[in-house]
């Protein structure tokens, strides 16, 4: 009985790491606009990533961004900068940042918030009152989607 239960204390010890706290959107720490530690405590997978930033009810990136690595897939906006040699002008802090809440760094940006969930302006709530309530909104990404997408850019060198 005693060799179970240290066995199980074993691998459940083993899989903490992978089990770290997320943080919550509205607990980033933003330092001019970077956020320096791991949203999820895990590195991000690129080919995640590339998924996130090419599917539609995800990140949709390439909706307003050109990315060349990214050809194979049709109809690249040109609404926000071209992504090519990302990896290159940011570092991978500020691409979280970045990508979190591109507001932080770019005062006066288009690009959308994809891990926050409050301080929306919400016009439509005082013409209908219908509104979704603010502690009902998720944010866009995951914490582990911003990660991956943050990886994927990483690897857009020039």
């Amino acid at each position: 009985m005693k060799r179970t239960f240290v066995a199980a204390a074993v691998v459940m010890a083993g899989t903490f790491p992978a089990l770290a706290e997320v943080v919550a959107p509205a607990a980033v720490t933003y330092a001019d606009g970077a956020v320096a530690q791991s949203l999820t405590g895990q590195a991000g997978n690129a080919d995640a990533g590339r998924t996130v930033m090419t599917t539609r009810g995800l990140g949709n990136c390439i909706a307003c961004h050109q990315v060349t690595a990214l050809e194979d897939f049709p109809f690249h906006g040109e609404v926000g900068p071209s992504l090519d040699g990302a990896g290159d002008r940011w570092t991978q802090e500020e691409l979280r940042g970045i990508v979190a809440n591109a507001k932080m760094m770019f005062d006066g940006t288009i690009m959308p918030a994809f891990y926050k969930k409050s301080g929306y302006v919400r016009p439509g709530d005082g013409y209908t009152g219908k509104a979704a309530k603010e502690e009902d909104l998720e944010p866009l990404l995951t914490a582990q989607q911003v990660e991956d997408v943050v990886a994927y850019l990483a690897t857009l060198t020039e």
